[in-house]
Parts: structure tokens; sequence; C-alpha cells
């Protein structure tokens, strides 16, 4: 059975993975288009303009425009099925990953929640998130443009506080990018595809496009085209646990979330802003700046008990990791909440160990983000003397 739920991990984060790719290149291969639209030959009324692409051989001719004249759209192609794959596979993996675990990589156990309760209140944040995003920009607040975008942020950045206290770090991080994954398949389905629907129905009537729906479907195109990076960086991070480990998580999203939609602005606007390659590069080295000074490692408090200097055999670390992490790591692991063994990493002979003393180093004591959310309940004390354990092995 435990076979059967890896494979369908492994299939769901393959479809997860392709529909990004496709949804993403689609987003900015049109925001590109309409950068590099140029007046058409013949002036066409509502017409944005045209452009000329080569590639596999030939050219395509690609003119933006509201009105076809006589002509009626045929077998229009519609963008639309990336963006609901990516959603839903991503929903699925949610679910398989975080709420069918027993909460294992969802709560924080200094939260107190259970796993129902917590897989609640990821389900609930999902939803007053999209709900509170669609209420800003609905109401009159939209005009502001930039206050709107801010208070977005501001409320972004406060659920990734709250979250960070009850969730672990990793998926506080994973739940504030799904949150914006669902925000940009929202806009899809109830914005850009209302809008579209509207069009053909007016040319295939005969009527005028109304322009007011196309402009509200491009500002929610525009909104999506800019938490692009951020959300891609969101759902890498369960990879870097640097990123969610420390204790300014909430401003590592935030620097996640400016960096990455201020290096989009400057590939938007690249074509009219001449300075656009130092831009770049100083966008780039301060949001990697900004994280390398927030992740930094905290030293212990002055005074604690903690000795990072203390020497210990390698039967000492050996007996702490058989405590706290062969629950997991073990060919028979007690927990299964993951496969057997958790990663594929076992803990179960001396030569495994010290073949994983490096990682084994990084995770438990330089990020402490295993064991995840402290499940085992392993000490300051215990870390301090792995660490001592693993500086050893390297001499």
């Amino acid at each position: 059975m435990r076979a059967l739920v890896e494979l369908l991990d492994i299939a769901l984060r393959w479809i997860h993975v392709v529909a990004a790719i496709m949804w993403v290149g689609n987003s900015l291969l049109f925001n590109w288009l309409d950068r590099n639209l140029r007046p058409a030959a013949e002036a066409r009324d509502r017409s944005f303009g045209e452009t000329w692409l080569l590639h596999s051989g030939a050219f395509y001719h690609v003119e933006k425009t509201l009105a076809l004249g006589d002509v009626s759209p045929r077998s229009p192609h519609w963008f639309k099925w990336q963006a609901y794959t990516t959603w839903l596979s991503g929903a699925a993996l949610l679910v398989a990953v975080y709420y069918a675990t027993g909460g294992a990589l969802l709560v924080n156990p200094a939260s107190g929640l259970s796993a129902a309760a917590a897989s609640a209140v990821g389900i609930g944040a999902l939803l007053a998130g999209w709900l509170t995003y669609e209420a800003i920009w609905r109401s009159p607040l939209r005009r502001h443009t930039a206050v709107a975008a801010v208070l977005c942020l501001v409320l972004v950045l406060a659920l990734g506080f709250l979250l960070g206290r009850l969730f672990t770090g990793r998926a506080a991080f994973l739940h504030v990018g799904a949150l914006m994954g669902t925000v940009m398949a929202g806009n899809v389905r109830f914005h850009i595809m209302a809008a579209q629907r509207s069009f053909v129905a007016a040319m295939e009537a005969g009527q005028p496009v109304d322009e007011r729906l196309a402009a509200a479907a491009k500002l929610r195109s525009i909104h999506n085209n800019y938490m692009t990076f951020p959300v891609i960086a969101l759902m890498l991070s369960s990879h870097f646990p640097t990123l969610y480990s420390g204790r300014w998580g909430w401003a590592v999203l935030g620097v996640l979330i400016v960096g990455g939609a201020g290096i989009r602005h400057i590939l938007n606007t690249r074509w009219s802003f001449g300075a656009w390659k130092p831009a770049l590069a100083a966008t780039m080295l301060a949001t990697l700046g900004a994280l390398h000074i927030l992740t930094l490692p905290s030293s212990p408090a002055s005074g604690s008990s903690v000795r990072v200097d203390q020497v210990v055999t390698f039967d000492d670390g050996y007996a702490v990791i058989q405590k706290r992490c062969a629950v997991c790591h073990s060919v028979s692991p007690s927990n299964r909440a993951f496969g057997a063994p958790a990663a594929g990493v076992s803990f179960d002979t001396p030569e495994a160990v010290r073949a994983m003393a490096a990682r084994i180093e990084a995770r438990a004591v330089t990020t402490k983000t295993m064991p995840p959310a402290n499940q085992t309940w392993i000490t300051d004390e215990e870390r301090a003397l792995l660490g001592s354990w693993a500086a050893q092995l390297r001499h």
C-alpha cells in the first residue's frame, strides 16, 4: 500500500510541475507579446498591434485585436487547462503531503493544534485569503493600484507570521505559495475566462466587445504575471530548510515575494527601461543579500547551558540518532507517516550514520528542521552534542 501511495505522490508531483511550466510559460510568452506589439501594416479598428515570430523553421504572424470585422474566430485556443491542472494537482499534493499524514509535516508542536484542526486552519486560510483578495480588487480601492498591492502584501506577511506559529516553517511557506496559486487560478477561472467567453459570444452575435471586461481581465493577468516568480520560489522553498527554519520566516517570505515581483517588473519593462540590466543585477543581489542576512544561524543565548565544544564519542551521537531520528529513518520505522525508510535514508547501522553525518549536522543542528516539527522532542543539549559529534568526525 505504501508503494502505491508513493507512486501516486510521484505522479501528482510530475503532473503539477509539467502543468506549472506550461502555465508560467504561457504567462511569460503573452507578456512578451504585449510588450513587443507594433502598429499593424494595415490599420485596423481596435487593434493593439502585431508582431512576427520566427520558430521551428517558419514565421508566425500574431495580431492582438478586439475587432475581427466580418471574420469569426475559428476554434480559438483556450489557455485554461494548464492553470486548472496546476491548481488541482497542487491541492491534491497539499492533502497527500500535509493533511493526510497525521500532521507530521504540518503541525508546530508548540501550537497545541491537532492534525485535524491544523488541516482546517490551512484550508480556511486559503479560502479566506482568496476571498480577501477578491474583496480588495473588487472594491473602489482597486483604482489605487499601489495602495491595494501594498495592503495585499501586508496581509500575506501577516498570514505568514500567523501560520509560522501554528505550522512548521515548511508548511507555512507552502501554504502562502498555495494561497497565491489559488488567487492566480481564481483569476483565470472567474475573470480571464469569463471575459474571453464574453468576447467570443459578442463576436458570434456580431456585437462589439465590452472593453471594460478586457481591461479587467488584463489587470488580473498582470497580477498573475507578477506572482509567478514568488510562487515558484515558495514552491521550491521546501527543499531549502535555511529559508523557512529561522525566526525571521515572515520576513524571508516578504523578501521572496518583493524580490521576485521586482525582478519580474524589471523584465517586464526592459524594452522601455534603458538601465534594466544594472537594475536587474542590483535587485538580484539585494534579494540574495537580504536572504543571507535573515537566514544567518542564530548563536546560543548567553548563559545557555548548551555546550557546543564538548567532547563526545561516536556512540554518544549514535545513541541520540537512534532515539530521535531512527523512528522515521529506519528500514522498519515506528512512525509510518513517511516512506520506509523516510526519504530513503536509514540510520540502522553505524556505517550508514557515518555516511550521513554532514547531512545530520545540517538538518538537526544548523537549521533545526529535523526531526519534522520536532516530533521526537530532541533537546537543545542533544543538538549541541550532535554538532560536536559531527565536527569531531570531520577531523
